[in-house]
């Protein structure tokens, strides 16, 4: 159930003064307020101030009696800490947010950013690949790493040790960014600690986390949809079947992007991953040129992220609410489940389950992971 009142649906702009940046983070590091659901509030109040007045009776309405937004001193503590470490702060819709990100339906509301944004306008390319790369598997990303930076490619990738780490060393002269699981503030592994350091002064470093944030293992999932919605290709580079690449691989197809994959013996699991993609569709890669000549030019104009119906929270009564509250939980458990295929197993519109999904979200029965999944809690 929604807040009770026909709300309409408002084209969402950036903030454009300190205030409203302020309460852009409120709203998006209050309790069960993810990327999906902060661009939905968004979309429907019009406004940060808006969503966050309305958010605690939605909240109610949905059965929670307890819920607070965000607190001031927790945001200001945020703010604070982004001045004294230099990191700058990009929200969705400025000039220099990432415009391959704005098709997402789950684009991330804010960035964190540390080093040179302008190489957010150039052409880039995610590089990914496993930690406990071999020695060939090294050599092949350095190689692609240093041929795509030449052909004026920004490279792309997490700074894990391994394949992303060897990517970023080659692609430092000529344009890399890391996006973090963590905080901008916070370098995971440490051992890459020189290698991050160098990235903030040659490159640039992204995170949607908050300031200090240790990263877990929930958190490199989402960062990795932003890794590949970044880029109009990702490159696979020796990848177990099970890893964290191939979730990478996944976002990117379900992004729109090009697949790449590099080949290797069948008899290495480190190569299974990459094998099952070649298998599945992703293209071959022996050199750079294969990446380079598979490409298509380079499309100027970024869709826009589409406007959902407008929600006529009027229409329906506790007794359907309760319905569709039950409907979308039997639908749903441990294993994710893509949001478009729900609302088909549903059969029902869309600006009505729509809402429905946040009310539970923020009740903590279901979960968004990234790549618009959903998981029962």
């Amino acid at each position: 159930m929604t807040s009770g009142q026909t709300s309409s649906t408002h084209p969402q702009l950036p903030p454009t003064t300190e205030e409203e940046c302020f309460l852009w983070l409120r709203l998006l590091r209050s309790r069960r307020v993810g990327p999906t659901t902060f661009h939905r509030l968004m979309k429907e109040h019009g406004s940060a101030a808006k969503a966050l007045a309305i958010l605690p009776k939605i909240a109610r309405d949905a059965g929670v009696d307890d819920y607070e937004i965000c607190p001031e001193r927790v945001v200001q503590a945020e703010l604070n800490a982004a001045r004294s470490y230099g990191a700058n702060l990009l929200c969705y819709g400025d000039q220099n947010y990432p415009a391959a990100l704005m098709d997402l339906a789950d684009a991330p509301p804010v960035l964190w950013a540390i080093g040179d944004t302008s190489l957010l306008k150039r052409s880039k390319i995610a590089l990914v690949g496993a930690r406990n790369a071999s020695s060939l598997g090294t050599r092949m990303a350095r190689s692609l790493s240093g041929e795509l930076g030449k052909a004026n490619h920004v490279i792309t990738s997490g700074l894990a040790r391994g394949v992303d780490a060897a990517g970023h060393k080659v692609a430092l002269k000529t344009g890399t960014i890391a996006v973090f699981a963590g905080g901008v503030d916070h370098i995971y592994p440490a051992e890459n600690s020189h290698l991050a350091k160098q990235i903030s002064e040659q490159g640039l470093i992204l995170s949607e986390q908050p300031m200090g944030l240790q990263p877990k293992a929930r958190h490199f999932p989402a960062r990795n949809r932003i890794i590949s919605g970044l880029s109009r290709a990702v490159v696979v580079v020796e990848a177990a079947a099970k890893s964290g690449s191939l979730i990478t691989a996944r976002n990117a197809l379900d992004q729109g992007r090009d697949v790449f994959a590099v080949p290797g013996h069948p008899l290495d699991s480190r190569a299974s991953g990459c094998n099952m993609l070649i298998r599945d569709g992703a293209v071959l890669v022996r050199k750079a040129e294969d990446v380079i000549e598979a490409l298509c030019p380079i499309d100027a104009t970024q869709p826009e992220l589409p406007l959902e119906p407008k929600t006529d929270a009027a229409s329906r009564n506790l007794c359907d609410t309760s319905k569709l509250h039950r409907r979308i939980l039997d639908q749903l458990g441990p294993s994710p489940v893509a949001e478009d295929q729900l609302m088909r197993d549903i059969s029902g519109p869309t600006h009505l389950i729509s809402p429905v999904l946040t009310d539970l979200e923020l009740r903590g029965q279901i979960t968004r992971q990234a790549g618009g999944f959903l998981t029962r809690c």
